[in-house]
Order: structure tokens, then sequence, then C-alpha cells
């Protein structure tokens, strides 16, 4: 009998022991499970949540970009409410100048960089094309000129606009100053660098606009997207400064907008952003509504 009472003992005691064991497994695989779960949920969280750009961005030079750049800036912005984009119209040399020195994130310039200006670190990024028309006073009578009589007229061979089919009057240039890409694209494609004979020389492409509309013996050069209806743009060589004639190459006085940065700057994902943006083909409506010509 006491053998009998301690074998039910005995398999009492091994049934409570297995009964803990497993309810103990069952507990931890169940831990485990969540374990394995809690970083998958994470990753998951984690890949859903895009983090939004945030920071500055300094953007300076050429006035002749700046429709088109002031267009990015505001879509760029809206999409990106904590970044902010700022624009200072100062000049391309000075843009230049900004990108090489780092004071600058990106420079703009209205005409491609020099060689040297290539050679010692920068590097251009042309994000849309612009013509640049001449520009006469609405009283002249003068439609359309040569390449070659546009040279006689910028460097003092032609004095007189009744030479080329336009009124008896004497000829008055007025341009852009020294360090102006719009100056540099205009002479060095007519072939006037350093040769003009400039009676006004302004830091502003809607400065020059503004003394061609006030006097009747003046003309000068602007860029496509700043002529409004107070001054004519002539044609040249009987082709006008479109947006079909800078893209196909037969309106002859044109030149590139272009980014300026410097080789080997730590660039802000901010920065970045911004000049993806503007050369998407996004932002070609946002440069043919300024004025300027997209690139295809």
């Amino acid at each position: 009998m006491k053998k009998i009472v301690a074998i039910l003992l005995s398999l009492c005691l091994a049934g409570a022991l297995f009964t803990a064991c497993g309810s103990q497994s069952a507990d931890t695989a169940g831990d485990g499970a969540d374990a394995a779960a809690t970083p998958d949920a994470a990753a998951t969280q984690e890949t859903d949540e895009t983090e939004a750009l945030s920071g500055d961005v300094t953007t300076g030079g050429s006035t002749s970009v700046e429709k088109v750049v002031g267009a990015f800036i505001e879509a760029f912005m809206e999409a990106n409410p904590d970044v902010n984009v700022t624009y200072d119209p100062t000049g391309s040399g000075a843009g230049i100048t900004g990108a090489s020195e780092g004071t600058l994130d990106i420079g703009l310039s209205s005409r491609a960089l020099k060689d040297e200006e290539a050679a010692s670190g920068l590097t251009g990024t042309t994000f849309a094309l612009d013509g640049i028309a001449v520009i006469v006073n609405n009283e002249n009578t003068v439609e359309d000129l040569t390449l070659e009589q546009i040279k006689g007229l910028a460097t003092g061979e032609i004095t007189n606009w009744s030479e080329v089919g336009g009124p008896d009057a004497p000829v008055v240039l007025i341009g852009r100053e020294a360090g102006s890409g719009t100056r540099d694209g205009f002479e060095s494609i007519v072939d006037v660098e350093d040769a003009c004979k400039y009676e006004q020389e302004l830091n502003s492409t809607g400065g020059v606009i503004a003394a061609v509309a006030s006097n009747p013996n003046a003309f000068g050069y602007a860029s496509l997207s700043a002529v409004e209806d107070t001054v004519k743009a002539v044609t040249v060589g009987g082709v006008a400064a479109t947006e079909e004639t800078v893209q196909d190459g037969s309106y002859q006085i044109q030149r590139p907008f272009v980014f300026v940065t410097k080789d080997g700057a730590q660039q802000s994902e901010a920065a970045k952003a911004f000049m993806e943006f503007a050369l998407s083909a996004d932002a070609a409506d946002l440069i043919r509504n300024a004025g300027a010509v997209p690139l295809a």
C-alpha cells in the first residue's frame, strides 16, 4: 500500500512539473515573437516617415535670371516650407565669385564659365537658355539689323541711324556694367569686346530698358525674359528672339543661364534638392512663364 501511494505521489509531482515547464516555454516563445516583431514594426514606421527638408539656401548673381530663379524659389519653398531660399541679384561676376569663395551655396551666371574659371575648381550647370534682345526706342523706325550692323553701331563705326535705314539721328549705346553676364554675352557674340562706345553703363537690366525707353536715339541689349513693350526688340538677320529660335539656334545672340558650384564643397541636402528641382522636367513651365527658354 505504501508503494502504491509513493508511486501516485511521484506521478502527480511529475505532472505538475511538466505543466509548469510547458507554460514557461509558451511564455518564453511568446516573448520572443513579440521581440522579433518589434524591430520590424519600428523599421516599417521609420520607412513610412520621410524626413522633411529644412535649412537655408543662399543664391545670388546675374540680374537677368531674376524672374526665373524667383519662380523656382516660390514653387520650391511652397513644397518645402521649412527651407528658406534667398537670392541676391548682384551680377554674374559676383555670383561666380560667391560660389568660388563659399559665400553662396549656388552662384547664378548668365554666361558660360570661362576656361580659367572652370580650371579654378568651379562647375557650371546650364538650367535654361536666353536670347539677348537688341532693343531700340519705340519711336525708332529700324526693324531689323545684321550682326555686322549691330557691331558697327556698338563700336561707333556707325554714328547715325540713317546709315541703317532709321531716322537722321545720332546713335546712343546704353549697356551693362563691366562684369555683367548680359554684357559679356552680347560683346562676345557680336565680337565687340572692349570696343563698345557706351554713353551709359548701368548695373541692371531694368535700368538699361528704362534708359532706352526714355531716349529716342538709344539702343541697347537686354535679356529676352526682361523685354517689355516700353521698348522694341529688333530682329537680327531677319530672325526674332523667341523660344523656338533660341532652342533651334537660329537666333544668333543667345546664351545659357547657369548654376555655379564649387567642386568638392559640401552642399546641404536642401541646396541639392533645389538644384534638382530646377533641372527637372517639372521646372520647364516655370522657366517658360518667366520668359526664358527651357533646354528642351
